[in-house]
Order: structure tokens, then C-alpha cells, then sequence
């Protein structure tokens, strides 16, 4: 029952992140770019829940995203869902606890995010490449979700161990004889 309640928290938190990206952080952007807090956010889902959560909530983030404001549909789905994978295998080979770890952990995730989203948008809508505006933005939003997640890391943190207790651990209490 408490996956249940877990799984709901989620999604509400999907809405209010929704709302945070359109209305807020529109008016809120460094040089015209906004962070991606999807990114962020399906990151942390697979570092603290399971391989399976991160990669389904990734896949369904993604496509409720491409559907409300994506030209492809499909294509942020594809790319959540590897980084809901990446966060899992993140938890396996580092520690939380470090905020370097993290730090170097949101890099890489908007790395991978922006580098798949844009190749495979280009391929799909066949549009020039243009290598030094991309990696402006790529720069400016690595930045601004770095920015974030060391400054809401605390909190994400102590919610996050709820979840992880909830997911990973196996809570049944047992008699060694």
C-alpha cells in the first residue's frame, strides 16, 4: 500500500514540475535557456526507486511531454527512459551521499538527454545541424540543472530515502538464530 501512495506522490510531483517548467522557469532563464527538470527529476527516480520505476516513469514522462509540446513524438520517451536506466545504474556504481557524485550524476544525464534529443530530432525532422549554438545551450542548461540539484538535494535526498526504503530494501524483520 505505502508503493501505491509512493507511486501517486510521483506522478503529483510530475504536475508540479510540469507547472514549474511552463510558468515559472520560462520567466526565470539564463541567457533565454531554462533547466530541464525532467531530466532531474527521472535521474533521481532511478537512484532512489528501482531500475523499473525509473525506466517506466521515463517512458511515460516522456511521452505525456511529447505529447503536450514535442514536434516528434516518442523521442523524449526514448531518451527519459534511458536516463531512468542510467539512474539506476548510477545507484549500483556510486554513492548519494556525495554531492560531487550527484553533481557529476546531472551532468552526464543532461549530456546524454540533449545530445540523444537533439540527433535523433534532427534525423526525424531533418534539420541542419548547428554545433556551437547547441552546445551554448547544452553549457547554459547543464549549469542552471546543476544549480538546482545541489540546491534542492537536501530535500530530494531525505524524500528520496523514503522511497528507496519503500523500493530496494527488504523491510521484513527476521530472527538470526
Amino acid at each position: 500500500m505505502k508503493k501505491f501512495w509512493i507511486v501517486i506522490s510521483l506522478i503529483l510531483v510530475f504536475f508540479l514540475l510540469y507547472f514549474l517548467q511552463v510558468d515559472i522557469f520560462s520567466s526565470l532563464t539564463i541567457a533565454g535557456i531554462k533547466p530541464n527538470l525532467f531530466v532531474i527529476y527521472i535521474l533521481f527516480i532511478g537512484l532512489f526507486a528501482n531500475q523499473i520505476l525509473g525506466i517506466s516513469f521515463g517512458v511515460i514522462c516522456g511521452l505525456i511531454l511529447d505529447l503536450l509540446y514535442g514536434k516528434t513524438i516518442g523521442v523524449t520517451a526514448v531518451m527519459l527512459c534511458i536516463i531512468g536506466f542510467l539512474g539506476s545504474y548510477f545507484d549500483k556504481n556510486f554513492s548519494k551521499e556525495n554531492k560531487l557524485t550527484i553533481i557529476f550524476m546531472v551532468v552526464g544525464a543532461t549530456i546524454i538527454f540533449e545530445l540523444g534529443s537533439y540527433f535523433m530530432n534532427s534525423i526525424i525532422l531533418q534539420f541542419e545541424r548547428e554545433y556551437w549554438y547547441f552546445t551554448k545551450i547544452i553549457l547554459i542548461e547543464i549549469l542552471y540543472n546543476v544549480l538546482l540539484s545541489i540546491l534542492f538535494y537536501p530535500f530530494i535526498q531525505k524524500i528520496g530515502y523514503i522511497i528507496d526504503r519503500t523500493f530496494k530494501r527488504n523491510n521484513i524483520l527476521t530472527r538470526y538464530f
